[in-house]
């Protein structure tokens, strides 16, 4: 999933999904540190991936389909959709994700997010 988000990565998208939101928003704004970084990023991911391994547990939302929706449709809040997130989906969609700001902010907190729907769904 890291390789195929690193493709849009001179957006930061793949530096997001492993929970790197200052370096990611850093790409966001730069085309990947203008291609550089994002090119020497194709050596770093596999650590990138260790890492985010230990820190992200799975459970009932998966979250590479997460970001595949938000990656890819994020301005029509299809992601915040399949997380349950019905109201601020829609918001999304009428809105076109609040403008991309609301995008952003769900790049810079979208592991979060699903971290929180799979805890509630494991305690029920």
């Amino acid at each position: 999933m890291g390789y195929l988000l690193w493709i849009f990565g001179f957006m930061g998208a793949h530096r997001f999904y492993y929970g790197r939101p200052v370096s990611g928003t850093l790409y966001f704004f730069t085309l990947g540190i203008f291609f550089i970084g994002w090119i020497i990023d194709l050596f770093l991911i596999p650590s990138m991936d260790r890492s985010a391994y230990i820190k992200y547990i799975p459970g009932d939302k998966d979250y590479n389909i997460s970001w595949i929706l938000l990656t890819f449709l994020g301005i029509f809040g299809i992601h915040r959709l399949y997380l349950g997130k019905w109201l601020t989906g829609l918001i999304w969609l009428l809105t076109g994700g609040l403008l991309l700001l609301g995008v952003l902010y769900d790049y810079w907190t979208l592991n979060e997010q699903i971290d929180r729907v799979n805890q509630r769904r494991r305690f029920r």
